[in-house]
């Protein structure tokens, strides 16, 4: 679930982006960080002795925390239940490219506003959807590490 959940959730954020033509604001981009560290401290919980595994587990199930409360303040800006600390971003590549053609680059890109959601489904956003999936996922890893085998 640990690795699982992250890769997933990843996966759509991904597809969203590179088929979907959502580009992602900057709050959007603080939520995959976690993620791909919870898929790092997962696979290693894999290569190691069962008295270890529990612990990497946690730390895994805490970065999904993480980008869960991350997502909350992303959606409460897109909500507009209070105000974000960013505006805005762009993403663009302008790597090897004349002047002429960055500049051109600047201008074609998209501005993606923090607070404006992209995409909704029932009235949720995408931030909205990564706050409740991840932590509704590292709460149900935290009561099954408690359990007692």
């Amino acid at each position: 679930m640990a690795l699982i959940v992250p890769l997933a959730l990843l996966a759509g954020a991904w597809s969203f982006q590179l088929w979907g033509g959502l580009f992602p604001c900057e709050m959007c981009l603080w939520q995959r960080w976690p993620h791909y560290a919870a898929i790092l401290v997962a696979a290693l919980a894999f290569m190691m002795p069962p008295r270890v595994t529990k612990g990497l587990v946690g730390i895994a199930a805490l970065l999904i925390a993480i980008s869960g409360v991350i997502a909350v303040y992303h959606a409460g800006v897109e909500y507009r239940w209070w105000h974000g600390v960013t505006a805005c971003t762009g993403t663009l590549d302008l790597a090897g490219l004349t002047p002429a053609q960055r500049l051109d680059r600047i201008m074609g890109t998209p501005v993606v506003p923090c607070d404006v959601a992209q995409w909704t489904l029932g009235g949720i956003s995408l931030a909205g959807f990564n706050a409740l999936i991840s932590l509704g996922t590292a709460a149900t890893i935290a009561i099954l590490l408690g359990k007692r085998r």
